[in-house]
């Protein structure tokens, strides 16, 4: 596995060991768990080199948000990554992605406003704005993105098309925790009592998606139901909602392609979640 730093490196390395070879590339902000190895997992399964960066990319954090204290091993990270196959480590500074002068960024107009975007400010922007930096870089085949970020990767999706990329995004199931939460880098922030409330994002959906195997098909009533169940646990919601998959529009009536949302916080953590309603 060889580790670089600098974006030269990284394309000097690639040049060498491509010759043909179908690249895939996992992009992280560390702190890796079970449902990051997963995407490096099937990443090695499915193409002939595996890269895999880490970034804390400050682009994507609005002033109030954890920047200064996301989750941060290094070390671990990369001896973990040793043992899943990976050929590749990418872990650039802030000057190697943002140098001095730097004045470009990208950004999904529709996509990147609504949902997550109309709370995080500028969060879209700086995500579309690190990814297309890294694709240019690393110039993958296939880039492994799991569900949980779901808004993400249609927002991503939408600026590889428009932008003529290459590159295409290979969506990869949610990985969860044994009572349903799904994994993520800020679960290590919940405390105990917290980590139990911390159910009921998923409890949520399952119960809309049990009330539409029963026949219901209104999203105001599944809407309703879900808001509850997250108030009762002591959430608060920052959205629920039941979207068009392709769209991300609010629809009324559920069909194949509809997908219940939701960002809670639970204590000071600000999760999401999201599930089909149709499966």
């Amino acid at each position: 596995m060889r580790v670089c730093k600098m974006v030269a490196e990284v394309r000097q390395a690639l040049a060498e060991a491509r010759q043909g070879r179908k690249v895939g590339f996992v992009p992280t902000m560390g702190a890796l768990h079970r449902g990051h190895l997963s995407l490096v997992e099937r990443c090695a399964m499915e193409t002939d080199l595996t890269v895999v960066s880490i970034y804390v990319n400050p682009a994507q954090f609005g002033p109030k948000e954890d920047l200064g204290k996301y989750p941060r091993d290094l070390e671990g990270d990369l001896e973990l990554l040793s043992q899943h196959r990976t050929d590749l480590v990418f872990f650039p500074n802030n000057e190697q992605m943002y140098p001095q002068g730097y004045r470009t960024w990208v950004e999904v107009e529709g996509l990147s406003n609504i949902l997550c975007g109309a709370s995080r400010s500028g969060h879209f922007r700086g995500v579309a704005t690190v990814v297309l930096k890294l694709t240019q870089i690393v110039k993958p085949d296939l880039m492994f993105m799991g569900l949980k970020d779901f808004q993400q990767i249609v927002v991503l999706e939408r600026m590889l098309q428009d932008l003529n990329s290459e590159t295409r995004i290979a969506r990869c199931p949610i990985v969860r925790e044994e009572d349903g939460l799904a994994m993520s880098s800020r679960n290590a922030y919940l405390s105990p009592e917290e980590r139990v409330q911390a159910r009921c994002l998923s409890q949520a959906w399952k119960q809309a998606r049990e009330t539409v195997a029963q026949g219901c098909r209104n999203s105001l009533e599944l809407l309703d139901h879900a808001e509850k169940t997250i108030l009762e646990a002591g959430g608060q919601i920052d959205y629920v909602k039941i979207v068009n998959s392709e769209t991300l529009a609010d629809v009324d009536i559920v069909d194949e392609n509809s997908r219940m949302l939701l960002a809670v916080k639970i204590g000071n953590t600000r999760l999401i979640d999201n599930s089909a309603l149709l499966a």
